[in-house]
């Protein structure tokens, strides 16, 4: 029959648990975080973390996530897609991955691709922590490719999610200006310069708006 341990090595345990706590705390809080180093803007740090995690943990799909934001801050491309296919190795449906891959081809000049991305994560997660900024790239996407009423759509959701933003109220009025629709341009363009006057591509693009307008 098993004997409960005497009472006197119980407190004792308990006495050094308490005693080692704080050092447990201070590591615990001495650890590099990624996510941090990312937010405050050093990427390169953040870089840093994230291969000593993967490389301690390949299957770490945060590390993935963050070192991937890193890398596009930093125009890494390249090494940002390795990263983002292992990450999409790892996990298919991670929708952050899918966004990152997005950004990726948009700006090596995929278009075609980035819009897939795009489009899968906004089906995915249509509510999703960077779904202003997705229905943002598909706008530009559409400008590039000269399909002004699809822009205008998908700008116009971005700004309907994010409706401080003077670049996007601009860039959806440049779509808008390229569909033909020059009132509502004005408007656009307007309603960027409220928010932002100092928008030089704004106020040329309200200027070239209002006299095409006197010209009707």
């Amino acid at each position: 029959m098993n004997r409960p341990p005497p009472k006197h090595s119980i407190s004792c345990f308990a006495a050094l648990f308490l005693l080692l706590l704080p050092v447990f705390a201070v590591r615990a809080q001495n650890r590099p975080d990624a996510l941090v180093e990312y937010q405050a803007g050093n990427f390169e740090r953040a870089v840093q973390i994230c291969r000593e995690e993967i490389a301690a943990d390949a299957s770490k799909m945060e590390s993935h996530v963050v070192i991937c934001w890193s890398l596009i801050r930093l125009g890494r491309y390249e090494e940002a897609l390795r990263y983002a296919q292992a990450g999409r190795a790892l996990n298919r449906y991670d929708v952050r991955i899918t966004e990152v891959l997005g950004e990726i081809c948009y700006y090596r000049g995929e278009n075609a691709e980035a819009l897939r991305y795009f489009q899968e994560y906004a089906s995915q997660a249509p509510e999703g922590g960077r779904i202003d900024t997705v229905y943002y790239f598909i706008g530009e996407i559409y400008i590039r490719m000269g399909k002004f009423h699809h822009a205008d759509i998908a700008l116009s959701t971005a700004v309907r999610w994010m409706p401080g933003n003077a670049v996007w109220w601009s860039r959806l009025a440049y779509a808008r200006e390229g569909a033909g629709d020059l009132s509502e341009a004005a408007a656009a363009y307007e309603r960027a310069l409220s928010l932002d006057s100092r928008l030089s591509d704004a106020r040329r693009g309200l200027d070239r708006v209002r006299q095409a307008l006197n010209r009707q």
